[in-house]
């Protein structure tokens, strides 16, 4: 049931004709012809000489003469490479993508205003320090100063979103990290007891490996965030935010070297010549709390008191395809909880998102980019601002790390089954203000097996043999137990004594199936026994199998196909399996087949589809799944990685013409070598730009298909070296 709440976004500051122009930590207004949506230009003129590069690939390199020139720079890539994405996110961020965009945008619009985004953002804004504002102002004015002058490249809706300002900056970042990531609209939907979501097709791997574990006696690190990532990039609203971008900042004391999320001021996944640091979603941090309401005449009942709602009205203007302008006016009620978002069996349904009261995310991923020790890095790192991710870290000192990293709520009482259901809301017992000290969160630091992982699960497996005790957080972090990607991950890292960056970029594109080791032996034997003559033939392809998911493993799509039917086996679920999962042996449970005849039915039904749909038991797997963007089209590897335990892992969407194009998966993928000088391999694997009729928008799916990687570029010789144009300011 979807919530009867309707509301939008105005525009609070009106038309005033004034900017923030910023030298050091001094705020000037003074009067601007061209202004941001929200009345506040942003404009900052940058050094003389500072300057882009921008190599074969399209990433920008940015030489500054400052850090705000760097921001400035960081600004004007962003505008070059991912200009009319950039500008969308920023109207979704103003909660105003219904009235540049049209209606589809009107389920973002009307979740940024009821979660009242652009007010928030404002009082964020200016609870940043000087100098960070001052630092978000110069991002803003390189992306303005881009769209000025290159208008061309732009759609006439961009242009329309333009000039932006610092505050669309912190907007976006509130949007996506605490209304997209923490609490996404979607969230309704699956409200329980409605229904549970179908399992996500977003994740990321990341690793980080000491020196002990190394040839070269220096830390590694992995870093692959999964997203989804769409053929047309114009079409696909949804997920625009997981767009990444790939980037070089240099300037005084300061060489970074990452990616982010377009619309990001700052890198998410990064390194320096002294450390870096990656990512993954963590899905164990419960950000939300939902409260039913207890009504009470005009108001609602809390701790024995009748209390009024709290009400806003907004007005969301919508764009017509002749170009008229329509509005939609709703009425949004609060409590002491959050605003009310939905309506369960009768009652009113409020929201409590974490991170709300913590402003400095943006400003603590740039303290940690900049830190140039570990200790430096867990000054910043415990400041706690970011509300979910966990964090991978290495340095060349030889330190890594692993951190449960998010704000938690703090309950006094009640398990997580009980946290995640709608508590009563009708006393403050319930309400929770706080969250769990860096202190208290899970972490481990320079294990003596010499490694840390994550992918998408719970702490507990973060270094094997497990050290991260779950019994103390049981009433505060969920715990997910089937994730056979993880399975393959740790086993790929204990069974290699030393890794070699070459042994790490192996193991990153393993395309083995982990699900196929623990069941496959057991279906065979099975089909022998009761198979018929086809899911005998389909067992026969089976045995030849490589158990991989390469361009050219014959059988992975039959047991693809095998796995999604009933009594078939998958990798991020319990069910069916003989011996079921124990966190003390991750690398043998679960396995086997409890129904070894109902995975026999599941294979011949599986072989009668692929033969359907393909015409031969063993197609190549390449034949089928395919990386496709606009003119590019080349054979696909990895697979949907937790159903079957593959480390690559890759998402491809519904069968068409008998082939099936990819949707997500490995999206920036960096492996970091720490010994002096540091150096890496990266790729951005469907290209740097999202910029219609960019070449440089599919000319690295090429690479991806062929499992090759990219030399990071960082020195300016070897830029120069490389180099497809100059950007002067």
């Amino acid at each position: 049931m979807r919530p009867r709440a309707r509301l939008v976004s105005g525009n609070p500051l009106g038309r005033t004709m004034r900017i923030l122009l910023t030298f050091g930590t001094v705020l000037l207004l003074q009067p601007l012809v061209g202004k941001a949506a929200d009345g506040v230009a942003a404009t900052y003129r940058p050094t003389h000489g500072s300057e882009v590069l921008w190599d074969r690939y399209g990433v920008g390199h940015v030489y500054a003469k400052s850090e705000r020139d760097l921001f400035y720079g960081f600004g004007w890539t962003q505008a070059h490479s991912h200009g009319d994405l950039l500008a969308r996110l920023y109207a979704q961020a103003r909660g105003r993508s219904a009235e540049y965009y049209g209606p589809d945008g009107l389920q973002n619009d009307r979740w940024i205003a009821i979660n009242d985004v652009p007010a928030r953002a404002r009082k964020w804004l200016e609870q940043q320090s000087g100098s960070f504002r001052a630092n978000l102002v110069a991002f803003a004015a390189g992306a303005n100063a881009y769209e000025a002058s290159h208008p061309q490249e732009f759609s006439p809706e961009a242009r329309a979103v333009f000039p932006i300002s610092a505050l669309d900056v912190v907007a976006y970042s509130q949007r996506l990290f605490q209304f997209v990531y923490a609490a996404p609209a979607q969230i309704l939907e699956h409200l329980p007891p409605v229904k549970t979501p179908e399992k996500d097709q977003r994740g990321s791997n990341g690793w980080a490996i000491a020196p002990s574990r190394t040839e070269e006696g220096h830390s590694l690190l992995l870093m692959n965030p999964h997203v989804l990532w769409s053929p047309d990039w114009t079409r696909y609203v949804a997920t625009d935010w997981e767009t990444y971008t790939e980037v070089q900042l240099t300037a005084p004391g300061i060489n970074l070297y990452g990616a982010t999320q377009v619309g990001l001021p700052v890198l998410r996944f990064v390194f320096s010549d002294y450390l870096g640091f990656t990512q993954t979603v963590n899905e164990m941090v419960d950000a939300v709390t939902f409260y039913r309401i207890a009504p009470d005449a005009n108001g609602y009942r809390f701790d024995g008191k009748s209390i009024p709602f709290q009400e806003r009205t907004h007005t969301l203007k919508v764009r017509q395809p002749d170009g008229t302008l329509t509005t939609e006016t709703i009425k949004v009620r609060s409590t002491v909880h959050g605003p009310i978002v939905a309506q369960r069996d009768g009652a009113s349904i409020a929201m409590r998102v974490a991170g709300l009261d913590h402003p400095f995310a943006l400003e603590q991923y740039w303290q940690m980019a900049t830190a140039h020790d570990f200790a430096g890095f867990q000054r910043a790192v415990s400041r706690v601002q970011v509300p979910t991710f966990n964090i991978m870290y290495a340095d060349r000192g030889g330190h890594i790390e692993y951190l449960h990293n998010g704000l938690i709520p703090r309950h006094t009482f009640g398990t997580v089954s009980y946290w995640t259901q709608p508590v009563p809301g009708d006393t403050s017992k319930t309400l929770w203000h706080d969250y769990l000290r860096f202190e208290e969160l899970p972490k481990v630091i320079d294990p003596p097996g010499g490694t840390v992982q994550n992918s998408n699960d719970p702490p507990w497996l973060a270094a094997w043999p497990t050290l991260i005790d779950p019994t103390p957080y049981a009433d505060s972090i969920a715990s997910d137990p089937v994730n056979l990607r993880v399975a393959r991950g740790i086993r790929m890292l204990s069974e290699t004594d030393k890794f070699s960056l070459d042994q790490l970029m192996a193991a990153q594109w393993s395309t083995h199936s982990e699900l196929a080791d623990r069941v496959l032996p057991d279906l065979l034997e099975a089909t022998g026994r009761y198979g018929n003559d086809l899911a005998k033939r389909a067992a026969r392809v089976l045995a030849h199998w490589d158990r991989a998911t390469n361009t050219d493993s014959r059988g992975a799509l039959l047991f693809l196909d095998w796995m999604e039917q009933p009594g078939g086996l998958r990798g991020d679920s319990p069910a069916g399996f003989a011996r079921p999962f124990n966190l003390a042996t991750p690398l043998t449970t679960p396995a086997g087949l409890a129904d070894p005849q109902a995975a026999v039915r599941a294979l011949e039904t599986a072989a009668q589809h692929v033969l359907s749909n393909y015409g031969a038991l063993d197609m190549p797997w390449g034949k089928v799944m395919r990386l496709r963007i606009g003119d590019v089209d080349l054979p696909g590897s990895g697979a949907p990685g937790n159903p079957l335990g593959v480390f690559d892992a890759m998402y491809f969407g519904e069968l068409k013409d008998g082939q099936r194009a990819a949707i997500g998966g490995a999206s920036y993928v960096a492996l970091v070598d720490f010994t002096p000088p540091v150096h890496a391999k990266v790729l951005m694997t469907y290209g740097e730009s999202s910029q219609p009729g960019s070449k440089h928008a599919s000319d690295q799916l090429s690479l991806l298909s062929t499992h090759q990687m990219r030399d990071a570029w960082r020195t300016r010789g070897e830029v120069e070296a490389n180099l497809e144009r100059r950007d002067t300011f």
